[in-house]
């Protein structure tokens, strides 16, 4: 577990270093991350200490919600008074995520359509 945590903070302190250097208006973990993915694809496979930490964090994931949850009750009263413009955002970026989601998926599937079988991905 140890190894797989080294190679998560590894990236996400590369991440951060990115942001940095670059000046780039993005978290650096959302980096990080994205390094990663880039570093799984060219590997072609996650190493077994990645992907048994990978598991083993997301049988707790339902604890990472739990700052979330404190935070709700601690602005309880903001929430209150705010409720319009957050449940608009709420929303409105629920739908724009679907749209966006639904035009990849058909651009993708067009996309796809048009190679021949042995070029396309079988589960």
């Amino acid at each position: 577990m140890i190894a797989g945590l080294t190679i998560l903070l590894l990236f996400q302190l590369l991440g951060e270093l990115t942001v940095t250097a670059l000046r780039l208006p993005v978290p650096g973990p959302v980096v990080g991350m994205l390094l990663l993915f880039v570093a799984l694809l060219l590997r072609g496979h996650a190493p077994q200490a990645l992907a048994s930490t990978s598991q083993k964090l997301i049988g707790i994931l339902a604890l990472l919600f739990v700052p979330a949850g404190t935070g709700i009750i601690t602005y309880l009263a903001l929430l209150r008074r705010e409720w319009l413009p957050i449940g608009v955002s709420l929303i409105g970026s629920t739908v724009l995520t679907i749209a966006v989601t639904a035009l990849v998926l058909r651009s993708t599937g067009t996309h796809l359509q048009g190679r021949p079988p042995s070029q396309t991905r079988q589960s």
